[in-house]
């Protein structure tokens, strides 16, 4: 296939990609259009002529946004947080324009690299190896682009941070409730359920992996479970005719859930304390 077929064949795709991460699609046309030329001009043998355009094209983006943006050091400290999921054609449309939506609230919130990084991970479900290629840095590294990028959004479309109490809430809900989309918003991709020696001993799982699997388990279940503080974080436990059997120990990080881990040590127990759902938690109710 000749290169002016393969750009005919791609060009509508990398207009949605530059239009998403730039913002103005007049602009994203520019870019693809210089794309062209330099597949035009290009005379090493390409593998892939696609996924050679859609580095062009994200690399002129991220040109036109460095020249307007000033782009701080990437910082070291930052959570694993959640890859997007993987909806139906209705579903991932809506989804697609939400991301719309919230990147033009915090345009001017995002460096360069956290917006490409955000933008194709979330709008187009590329995965992080593929951005790391892109941006030239390390697959870790571009998750945590748009780690930060996703947190940032979020604190903009809900005017702040939710505190880890909401986000324990949140989750218990969405699990009795059987609310799978819920429950995996709500967890990081690499989320995990453990349980110490005594829990295992009383039938709790010993080991789960992946936002996908902890959704299923939790799905439909912990219909007896009550919030709680487990040594002093917000949590849950099961309860029988008042007494902790097993408590739910919670890992939050930026605004998600990172671990679970079933606890029933005596000592661990003999500590839960009871407390309130937050009444304006999202998909929370009051107990």
């Amino acid at each position: 296939m000749v290169a002016s077929e393969v750009f005919e064949g791609e060009r509508g795709r990398l207009t949605n990609i530059a239009a998403r991460i730039l913002g103005d699609r007049h602009e994203a046309e520019d870019v693809v259009q210089l794309a062209w030329i330099r597949l035009h001009e290009n005379t090493a043998q390409l593998d892939s002529a696609a996924a050679w355009l859609t580095t062009v094209t994200t690399r002129l983006c991220l040109d036109r946004l460095r020249a307007r943006i000033p782009e701080p050091a990437d910082t070291a400290e930052a959570h694993d947080v959640a890859a997007s999921l993987e909806p139906g054609p209705e579903e991932a449309a809506l989804h697609r324009e939400s991301v719309g939506q919230a990147l033009h609230v915090v345009v001017d919130r995002l460096t360069p690299n956290e917006r490409v990084a955000w933008v194709l991970h979330e709008s187009f479900g590329f995965d992080f190896d593929s951005i790391g290629e892109i941006l030239d840095r390390t697959p870790s590294a571009a998750r945590k682009l748009a780690s930060r990028a996703r947190a940032k959004v979020a604190d903009a479309e809900r005017g702040g941070p939710e505190t880890d109490q909401q986000v324990v809430d949140a989750f218990m809900a969405a699990a009795r409730g059987s609310d799978l989309m819920r429950l995996l918003t709500l967890l990081a991709p690499g989320a995990t359920v453990s349980a110490d020696a005594a829990a295992i001993a009383a039938g709790t799982p010993t080991r789960i992996e992946g936002r996908e699997a902890v959704a299923g388990f939790f799905n439909g279940s912990a219909h007896a479970a009550l919030p709680a503080l487990v040594d002093g974080r917000p949590g849950a436990a099961w309860f029988n005719r008042g007494q902790a059997m097993v408590a739910f120990d919670f890992t939050v990080a930026d605004g998600v859930v990172e671990a679970i881990v079933f606890r029933a040590e005596p000592e661990v127990l003999a500590a839960i304390v009871r407390r309130p759902v937050v009444r304006d938690t999202p998909g929370a109710t009051a107990e």
